[in-house]
């Protein structure tokens, strides 16, 4: 009996561990964070401090994923999934995507029928707007043309 109590003791625990893990990988899907960078000639860091070797240097309206925060610092990924810290002041919470393919078609509505009212090379980075579908995203150029691009072909909402 004694060895029975014991391996069901065992089994709820690792249940229960099994559970709040699961729970916890869900919250963390659930809970992705975006911000931009918003200054130009940002250094991106390999640690949370400045004496950390620098890594690069990105410029204004660059997207990047919250992966962690610290005191003054934030690690946070880009759309190539390269990982390093930034200070805080230099995030903003106005929202940038990157595209992500060759060439990005913009429509007039969220529906590939819809007309097409400019092209987006990969690499530029545009204003998010709303991800009201999970399909599409309505974005806003520098120049203020306004549209919606499918989800799939940027990087960031």
């Amino acid at each position: 009996m004694c060895t029975e109590h014991r391996n069901l003791t065992l089994f709820f625990r690792f249940f229960w561990v099994a559970l709040f893990s699961l729970q916890a990988s869900v919250s963390i899907a659930e809970d992705v964070a975006f911000l931009s960078v918003s200054s130009n000639s940002t250094v991106m860091y390999d640690a949370p401090s400045l004496k950390a070797e620098k890594l690069f240097i990105v410029n204004a309206y660059f997207p990047v994923q919250v992966l962690v925060k610290v005191e003054g610092w934030t690690k946070v990924k880009d759309s190539t999934d390269t990982i390093a810290w930034i200070e805080n002041k230099f995030l903003t919470e106005r929202r940038y995507v990157i595209v992500t393919t060759p060439l990005a078609n913009v429509h007039q509505s969220a529906d590939i029928h819809s007309p097409i009212l400019f092209q987006v090379q990969k690499d530029v980075v545009i204003e998010w707007l709303d991800s009201s579908t999970a399909d599409w995203v309505h974005v806003r150029l520098p120049s203020g043309q306004i549209g919606f691009i499918r989800s799939s072909q940027i990087w960031g909402s």
